[in-house]
Parts: C-alpha cells; sequence; structure tokens
C-alpha cells in the first residue's frame, strides 16, 4: 500500500493563517507525519481529504463508543433539531438523560452536567473544598484531570525534575501556567495506598482526585486493595474521594471502573463515551453532597450550554444503545481479540513491550517488559520508536494515537480486527 497524506500537509498548512498550528487543541499537534485532516466517517473508519479510509482507533480521543454516525444517535439529534436547540431552561430529554445516568453509575444519586471533562472537575474540586471547608486537594503523578492551571501539575513530570517518590515535586504542565493555582494541589505517587494514609492522617485534606484506573497515561490498574485502602482512608478523614472516569465512564462497562473494580466513590466525573463524540460531560454522586449545588450552601455551578438540548437527545440515545444486551459483552469480546494480535504479532516480532488495560480502553508499552504500576514505571517506554510504528500502521490503514493507547467501538467487528492485526505484523517488520 500507498497512502499519501499531501493534502492534509497541504490544508494544515493553509489553515495555520487562521489556526494557531492548523488546529483547535494542542492534543492534535506534532501527529506524524501530520495532522491529519478528514472529510468524512462512518463506522470504524475515517476518510482523509486525501482519500485514504483508515481503520480508526484514536475514536475522537475516547467518545465513539458506538462508531461514526450511529442511526440512534444521529435520527435522535435529527429529531430533537426539529423541537429546539438550546432553550435557557430544562428539557424532557434533560431529566431522561440524568435518569439514565443515575441508574447505571453506582455513585449517581444526583448529576449535574457540564460541556466538558475539565468544568466537571471544576464543579467537583470547588464542592469538595465548601463541603469540607478545607482547601487542599491530592492528586496523582500521570493523571490528568483537565488543562486548567490549578489541576495542570504533574502530568507528564520529567524524570530530573520529580523528586523522590515519597516527596514529589509538583511540576506545571504548561508554559505561563499561574503558580500560584497550584498552592492547594499536593501530588503523590500512585498505587502506594501507604502514602496516602500518610497524607490523609493530618485532617486537612478536601478531596482525593484520581483516575481509578489510569489510562490518560498508559492504561494501567490499581494495585489490590488499593482503591479500597484509599475509600477507607478518605472515609476515615472526612476526605472527599472523587473518581475521574472521563475515559472509563460508560465505556468500560455500564458502571464505570467503579461497578467493575467494587469501590463506590462520592463523586465520579464523566464524559467521552457518554455521548457518542457530542460535548458532554458531568458530575455524579451523592444526593447529600450534590444537593448542596441547589440548597444549603449553594455552591455555584453554571454554564450556559450545560444540558443543551441536542446534547442531550445524543446522551439518551447513546445510553439506551449502550445497555442493549450483549452490547459491552462485544466489546470486551473484540477488544480482547485485538489485545491478544497486537500482544502476539509484538512477541512475533521479538520486540519488549506490554499490553496492559481493559479490551475497551488498553495501552501499548514499548520497551517495557513488565506491566508499570504507576507514571514512574511508564516513563521507561520507548516513545520514538512507538510513533515509528503509527506512522508505518497509517500505510496499512490503521490509525492509533501515539501515546500508546487504544480505543474500540461496537463496529470493530472481526474482519475490521483481522484486518488491524494484519497491518500490525506488517509494520513491525524491520522495525
Amino acid at each position: 500500500m500507498n497512502f499519501s497524506f499531501h493534502r492534509s500537509v497541504d490544508r494544515i498548512r493553509e489553515a495555520s493563517q487562521f489556526l494557531p498550528g492548523g488546529v483547535s487543541s494542542n492534543f492534535r499537534l506534532g501527529i506524524a507525519p501530520t495532522p491529519l485532516v478528514f472529510d468524512h466517517a462512518e463506522g470504524p473508519f475515517l476518510h482523509d481529504v486525501d482519500g485514504n479510509r483508515l481503520i480508526d482507533y484514536y475514536l475522537g480521543m475516547g467518545p465513539m463508543i458506538l462508531g461514526h454516525r450511529p442511526e440512534p444517535v444521529v435520527e435522535a439529534v435529527r429529531r430533537q433539531l426539529e423541537r429546539g436547540i438550546l432553550f435557557g431552561g430544562q428539557s424532557e430529554v434533560e431529566f431522561e438523560a440524568a435518569e439514565l445516568v443515575c441508574g447505571m453509575l453506582p455513585c449517581a444519586e444526583r448529576v449535574r452536567f457540564s460541556s466538558s471533562g475539565t468544568e466537571a472537575v471544576q464543579a467537583a474540586l470547588r464542592l469538595a473544598r465548601a463541603v469540607t471547608g478545607r482547601g487542599t486537594i491530592v492528586k496523582f503523578e500521570g493523571h490528568y484531570h483537565g488543562w486548567l492551571d490549578n489541576i495542570l501539575w504533574s502530568v507528564a513530570p520529567t524524570p530530573d525534575g520529580m523528586g523522590a517518590e515519597r516527596t514529589p515535586v509538583p511540576q506545571a504542565g504548561t508554559a505561563g501556567q499561574d503558580a500560584h493555582a497550584g498552592q492547594l494541589i499536593e501530588v503523590l505517587s500512585w498505587n502506594r495506598l501507604d502514602l496516602v494514609e500518610d497524607r490523609l492522617g493530618r485532617g486537612d485534606v478536601a478531596a482525593v482526585i484520581m483516575e481509578p484506573a489510569m489510562c490518560n497515561t498508559g492504561a494501567i490498574f490499581p494495585e489490590p486493595g488499593y482503591l479500597e485502602g484509599v475509600r477507607a482512608a478518605c472515609r476515615k478523614a472526612g476526605t472527599i474521594l472523587i473518581f475521574d472516569e472521563v475515559i472509563t465512564g460508560f465505556r468500560v462497562g455500564p458502571g464505570g471502573t467503579q461497578a467493575r473494580l467494587g469501590v463506590t466513590p462520592d463523586l465520579t466525573i464523566f464524559g467521552k463515551a457518554v455521548a457518542n463524540g457530542f460535548p458532554v460531560a458531568g458530575l455524579a454522586g451523592s444526593a447529600a453532597l450534590m444537593d448542596e449545588f441547589a440548597t444549603g450552601r449553594k455552591v455555584m455551578h453554571g454554564g450556559t450550554y450545560n444540558s443543551q438540548a441536542i446534547t442531550m437527545a445524543a446522551t439518551v440515545a447513546t445510553l439506551r444503545s449502550l445497555q442493549a444486551p450483549g452490547t459491552y459483552e462485544q466489546l470486551e469480546r473484540q477488544g480482547h481479540r485485538l489485545m491478544t494480535g497486537v500482544a502476539a504479532a509484538l512477541r512475533d516480532a521479538g520486540l519488549s513491550a506490554t499490553v496492559t488495560g481493559f479490551p475497551q480502553i488498553f495501552h501499548v508499552g514499548f520497551g517495557l517488559t513488565s506491566p508499570p504500576r504507576n507514571f514512574r514505571d511508564i516513563i521507561g517506554v520507548d516513545r520514538a520508536g512507538y510513533v515509528r510504528l503509527t506512522t508505518r500502521l497509517l500505510q496499512h490503514g490503521v490509525r492509533v494515537l501515539e501515546r500508546g493507547a487504544w480505543f474500540i467501538s461496537t463496529t470493530h467487528g472481526d474482519a475490521v480486527i483481522d484486518e488491524t492485526i494484519d497491518g500490525v505484523r506488517a509494520s513491525l517488520a524491520g522495525l
């Protein structure tokens, strides 16, 4: 095969006259061989402006769990467009979406919708501080909770500046970040229960926020007993436990990681897969906490586009599709086939690599010889080598994220999985 991306190169260059770098998010910069420009998509396939058909494992960086243009979602949005777009008030479809979320997530007795996970994180932190009367938030190395100044700390800390594991040094995530915004953020190494217990013992932490399975950097499971131990430590200290399930919520199961692993937080942030590509996220939790937005302290939470009717129609259609019998079993089965096939191809090529995570979202760690336990273990990945692989995969019609994550949808059938594995084997030859 000979896939050309010249038209994408040209269009990115031309668009850079109006968009910095030709993109609207920095996470779309630096893609090898170029950021791609797309014309249309359907099912598991993307079609770019050069006329290439690519099997898609970006899936919009996670949201497209039903694949591209699923008819139930498209039809629900079309019907809602005939009824209205933005009311500046409530709608029946919003109430239906809220009831579905509360029926699926174990922690959810109440829910508030927003437009992005970044916004939902801010609501969670504000609520935790208001309820506890404390200021300090504990987060973990390698965990991403949005791009705002007060939480973008130690998402990808550099080895020479991160400090010892027992005493990490928080690192800002970007130039121009307000250093004062991080004064109430403390960073710990993840999967170390002793460190959490020691820190919470001071009794001054408002909230602990984490990905219950670390999927923004790698796809790493918690150690046995870790989540249970953190849950107990938070309860003892009067600290709010927040799970960031923007990636895993509604993707790894109807109840997210918390249902799959059996640990229920006080608050959960969700997004991405909940509306199959429409901008929906939210914060869910116990009635006692969530009602503080409306009564008692009346903690401020707003947003012009929160629960916009079109996005709520997409949410309802997506969640009802996911509730169809056999849906998650299919995702599990196909994802497992893909994980197994990729791992076998790597092994047969004689390359050291790990394939870890859930079948619905897994990670390939080039250069690792054993599954990572936290961010410090995953620093050793051969990112340059993996980018060479992802670039080669494009020549075999397969598009995967350069950071190692693979997302799967309900439309990735057997033939697509087989074609992908063949592409991996061909791309690894001589790498």
